[in-house]
C-alpha cells in the first residue's frame, strides 16, 4: 500500500511540475488558450483526481 501511496504522490507532483510549467507557456503562445483549451482542462482535471487519491489513500498510511 506504501508503493502506491508513494506512485501516486509522484503522479501528483509530476503533473503539479508540468501545470505549473505548461500553462504560463500555453497562454504565452499566439492563439495558445483557443487551441489547446482542453489539454489545460484535462491536465486540471487529472490533478484534481490525484488531489483525492492521494488524500483517500494517506488514510490508510500509518
Amino acid at each position: 500500500m506504501t508503493s502506491i501511496f508513494q506512485l501516486t504522490l509522484l503522479a501528483f507532483v509530476a503533473v503539479s511540475f508540468l501545470l505549473v510549467v505548461g500553462v504560463p507557456v500555453i497562454f504565452a503562445l499566439p492563439n495558445g488558450w483557443t487551441e489547446r483549451k482542453n489539454v489545460v482542462f484535462s491536465g486540471v482535471s487529472v490533478w484534481f483526481i490525484l488531489v483525492f487519491a492521494v488524500g483517500l489513500l494517506n488514510s490508510f498510511i500509518v
